[in-house]
């Protein structure tokens, strides 16, 4: 194997989403290079991180009978009960929340956490409060996906955080989709939550770190039984 072919290979595929930010990244860089020198080494490593930010590595996803699947790179933020958007129509009962926290080092494409049927995808506008609160849940910015499995239903919501003005989803309703298969990305610092039935026990602790695509979050072919709210403290 050449050289050439060595450093293709290692190389972390970007994501589409990103190409447009690369390239102003790089032609800013440029422009303010050829007049003032010292800034165009700024400039090349601020596109390098835009580079590393829109990062699109492969993921091996686990394969298992009720298996749910950690919809993004983070750390886990939330663990217990809560209650579900109302735009997703899952009931107004408190359902298990896991939340993954994604600061701006994080790969933030975001996958899905089951296979199934895309029953619904709702947006709502709100605020741009810190992610890693507990309210962004209710109070930011978010666009929710509630994924059919035929026995029962997982939501995922995808929340825009302090620095993230803007939430891509690549999805639409009555789509089926495969379990860490890609769904949507969201720009720059944010959050996930994913809504289980109640009962399910999570697999996944306070402060865990998550891999998108491969950390089990649960399995719900496994009993099942209450599990008690926990919020991390920052």
């Amino acid at each position: 194997m050449s050289i050439v072919d060595s450093v293709t290979k290692a190389m972390v595929p970007i994501h589409r989403e990103g190409w447009p930010f690369v390239a102003i990244a790089l032609v800013a860089t440029v422009v303010v290079g050829y007049f003032v020198s010292p800034l165009f080494w700024i400039g090349l490593f601020f596109t390098g991180w835009v580079c590393y930010f829109f990062r699109d590595p492969k993921r091996v996803t686990p394969v298992g009978e009720g298996l749910v699947i950690s919809p993004a790179d983070g750390v886990v933020s939330h663990v217990g009960l809560a209650r579900a958007p109302q735009e997703l129509e899952i009931g107004d009962e408190p359902l298990m929340r896991v939340s993954i926290f994604m600061n701006v080092f994080n790969c933030h494409v975001n996958r899905a956490p089951v296979g199934g049927k895309i029953t619904r995808v709702a947006y709502r506008a709100g605020k741009f409060l810190n992610a890693e609160l507990d309210k962004a849940s209710d109070d930011n910015e978010r666009n929710g996906l509630v994924i059919d499995m035929g026995d029962t239903r997982i939501g995922v919501v995808q929340i825009a955080g302090l620095v993230a003005r803007r939430i891509v989803c690549f999805v639409r309703e009555g789509e089926n989709i495969n379990a860490g298969e890609r769904f949507g990305l969201i720009r720059f610092g944010s959050r996930l939550d994913v809504y289980f039935p109640v009962g399910t026990v999570p697999k996944v602790a306070l402060g865990q770190t998550m891999i998108a695509g491969e950390t089990v979050l649960a399995d719900l072919s496994q009993p099942q039984a209450p599990a008690p709210t926990l919020t991390r403290v920052s």
